[in-house]
């Protein structure tokens, strides 16, 4: 060995000699100490210059001795082994200043390490024990590869083409692994959220009824609905075993009933119209009131002047929509909106968004002629004469009178001219008046799409009025068509709508009309929107047409509930077919509510005896307006028909009143002058046997214009006349007197 350094830092162990790994010669000891001090010695230039090399190279890498010391162990392993020495030369073959580089490292680091310089024993290559920690304990591991080893980058690529099927399988193995974890994350959010693996348990077990009663708490129930749908939306996986599709709609239809507070037949039958999901989604519309829509009157000013003049009286409002010009929808308001000025001037009127809809599906146009069967509260008439500018003439109806009278305040408010208002049953209309260019009947339905507006629908609506009403409907859209003008140039339509959304008062009452008279068709509404109508329902086939026709739900668009349907006439009524008693063939007759059979009504025609009754009436209440008794002036009619015929005008005249007798005698003579045609008059009586006293009136005066004229006496025409010439005599002389009498004083 060489001197002692107890005094300095002791560093690592001497660097191991190429000599040592040649194989056979070991060498003792005793000179192992002299070798290495003339190496260090030989070698110092040469370190230092390794050493300034290696620190300039190795300026931004972090240099770690101790993988260095393990790359020197695995130089050591199994010299004797020749493939091992040719591995070693292809992977760890390094340049002279890189070894010296080792070595010095191994130097500096040994000044610095404290504690006696340990020599190693001679079965250092046998592979015998030591004490030294030259050997490595985990011999079978790999080499570590680090940024800072120069000499180690061919060996790295080697071993990357040598294992790259290995690194493949590694990158597969890894990708699979992430694969797991997302599957196994995704299932535990799913199993959080109860979407697809945990299974609700709704209804319980088979027979287990006490699971299905509803629990008192509204929001447990609310999540039974949902849980409910969303097993009756995915039933194949989601159904609880022993459980039928029937089972859960019925008591998710139970549920809707407690939750919603609808009869059991109303929840059914409104279900059966939408999907579970959509049927829910159409419960919760019925819930929330729907927006607040005024429509401007253009007969008065403009949507956006309005507009202006409500927002500067601090209303917020928007357009309803693209689909409408005129309608304004408000969200809110600081005044009431049924008081404005601008409401009281009749600028715009309050009415639902859906009742656009039927008239513009109608069109109408300047100068027709039109009738609108169900007018009350006159939204829709005063939006009829809106689109007429005034001009035509437009018949609104309503049955009601006292709802008639608020019809009658809207018009006026509104500057509407163009409008007669009549008060009649809508199915007596082809009787009053007909050959309308076009008809719109806004029939009286069950309003199950205005349950926003009225709850009670929920509950007073049962299976009779869904038969009673559609019959109804039934009728009045006959009518409709009928008092329609087929030969209209411009005309011809009809429009049928409801604020309903059942199949029965909709499509069935259009199929039925389409039925009973083929010369009319659908045609395209014309509106830009909406859901198409049923072509099919619950096995019920329908026109194939009947996709022209549109319906509206709450909870698609934030309407009402409505349906539309727009006709046109190709062709004139025909006439009832008759059988041979004269009466109407059973194909053509209706039954009323009563069970009674009806008679269909003809087109057009006039019944004459009506419109005298009608014409009667009329000149009574005429004379009662000028303060003339309608009894008195009849019984001087009656008194002067026979003194007439008897020759005694002049007491008529005069009013003298006549004996009794007298009047009997002249009313025998001229029942015997005119016995033919009271023969004539006893044919009516007996076809006609009940006649009131108003027929009565009627055959009297058909009587006497019967009668043949009196000749009057010539003796009393020259009396007439002679007093005529005396009178005239006398204005004559007493002008002449006047004119000698102011002669004479002038003389």
């Amino acid at each position: 060995m060489g001197p002692s350094r107890s005094k300095q830092h002791q560093g690592p162990p001497e660097p191991l000699d190429e000599s040592r790994f040649s194989g056979s010669k070991k060498r003792k000891g005793g000179a192992k100490g002299d070798d290495d001090d003339n190496t260090r010695d030989e070698r110092g230039p040469k370190r230092k210059k390794a050493v300034a090399k290696a620190a300039a190279k190795s300026k931004f890498q972090d240099v770690k001795p101790a993988p260095k010391k393990e790359k020197v162990k695995a130089k050591a392993k199994k010299p004797a082994k020749e493939e091992i020495e040719k591995t070693k030369k292809s992977l760890f073959e390094d340049s002279e200043d890189e070894d010296e580089v080792m070595d010095d490292e191994f130097e500096l680091g040994s000044e610095e390490e404290a504690g006696p310089k340990k020599k190693l024993g001679d079965n250092f290559l046998d592979g015998g024990e030591s004490d030294s920690d030259v050997y490595d304990s985990d011999e079978d591991k790999a080499r570590p590869i680090f940024s800072d080893d120069e000499g180690d980058s061919d060996a790295e690529e080697q071993l990357t083409a040598a294992n790259i099927a290995g690194l493949s399988r590694k990158l597969d193995m890894q990708k699979a692994i992430e694969e797991a974890e997302a599957a196994a994350e995704l299932a535990e959010a799913q199993m959080q959220t109860n979407i697809a693996e945990d299974k609700p348990r709704i209804l319980g077990d088979v027979g287990d009824e006490d699971s299905a009663i509803a629990p008192p708490d509204v929001t447990m129930l609310r999540v039974r609905i949902t849980d409910t749908i969303r097993v009756l939306e995915d039933f194949k996986n989601l159904h609880e075993e022993g459980r039928s599709r029937a089972d859960y709609t019925a008591q998710l239809l139970k549920d809707v009933c407690e939750y919603y507070g609808y009869s059991p037949f109303m929840a059914e039958k409104l279900y059966q119209l939408f999907s579970p999901a959509e049927a829910f989604s159409f419960f919760e519309a019925n819930e929330k009131a729907r927006p607040l829509v005024i429509r401007t009157n253009t007969l008065k000013t403009a949507r956006r002047e309005l507009a202006q003049a409500l927002i500067n009286r601090g209303v917020t409002l928007e357009p309803v929509g693209k689909w409408s010009k005129v309608g304004l929808q408000v969200f809110e308001s600081n005044v009431p909106l049924g008081a404005t000025p601008e409401y009281l001037a009749g600028h715009y009127i309050l009415q639902a968004a859906s009742s656009f809809l039927p008239v513009m599906a109608l069109a109408p146009q300047i100068n027709e002629r039109i009738l609108d069967m169900a007018a009350a509260p006159g939204g829709k008439t005063t939006y009829i004469s809106a689109l007429m500018k005034n001009t035509g003439c437009v018949f609104a109806n309503d049955p009601s009178r006292e709802r008639a009278r608020g019809l009658i305040g809207n018009i006026h408010r509104l500057g509407v001219k163009n409008t007669v208002v009549c008060n009649y049953d809508a199915r007596e209309f082809p009787k009053v008046i007909g050959g309308f260019d076009r008809v719109l009947l806004d029939a009286p339905c069950s309003g199950t799409g205005v349950i926003s507006k009225d709850p009670s629908v929920k509950t007073n609506k049962d299976e009779k009025d869904f038969i009673t009403l559609p019959h109804l409907q039934k009728q009045l859209l006959l009518c409709a068509i009928d008092s329609v003008d087929h030969s209209s140039s411009t005309g011809g339509y009809i429009v049928y709508s409801t604020c309903s959304v059942t199949v029965e008062e909709n499509e069935s009452v259009v199929e039925y009309a389409l039925n009973k008279r083929p010369n009319v068709k659908l045609v395209e509404t014309g509106l830009t929107f909406g859901t198409p109508g049923f072509t099919s329902f619950r096995g019920k086939n329908f026109n194939d047409k009947m996709k022209w026709t549109r319906r509206f739900y709450p909870h698609m668009y934030n309407v009402d509930g409505f349906f539309v349907a727009k006709f046109k006439k190709v062709e004139p009524t025909t006439q009832p077919k008759k059988t041979n008693n004269d009466e109407p063939a059973a194909d053509e007759m209706d039954i009323n509510e009563e069970g009674e059979e009806e008679v269909p009504i003809e087109f057009g025609g006039f019944d004459e005896e009506e419109d005298k009754e009608v014409i009667a009436k009329a000149e009574r209440r005429m004379k009662k307006k000028k303060g003339v008794n309608p009894d008195t002036t009849i019984r001087k009619k009656e008194e002067e028909e026979p003194a007439a015929a008897n020759g005694d005008s002049n007491t008529l005249a005069a009013g003298s009143p006549a004996n009794e007798n007298g009047k009997k005698e002249l009313l025998e003579k001229s029942k015997t002058e005119n016995k033919p045609k009271k023969a004539a008059v006893k044919v009516i009586e007996t076809a006609e046997p009940k006649k009131s006293a108003k027929a009565a009136l009627v055959e009297k005066k058909a009587e006497k214009a019967a009668k043949p004229k009196m000749p009057e006496k010539p003796a009393e025409k020259k009396d007439v006349g002679a007093k005529k010439t005396t009178k005239f005599e006398k204005k004559e002389k007493l002008r002449l007197k006047n004119q000698t009498g102011k002669g004479k004083r002038r003389a």
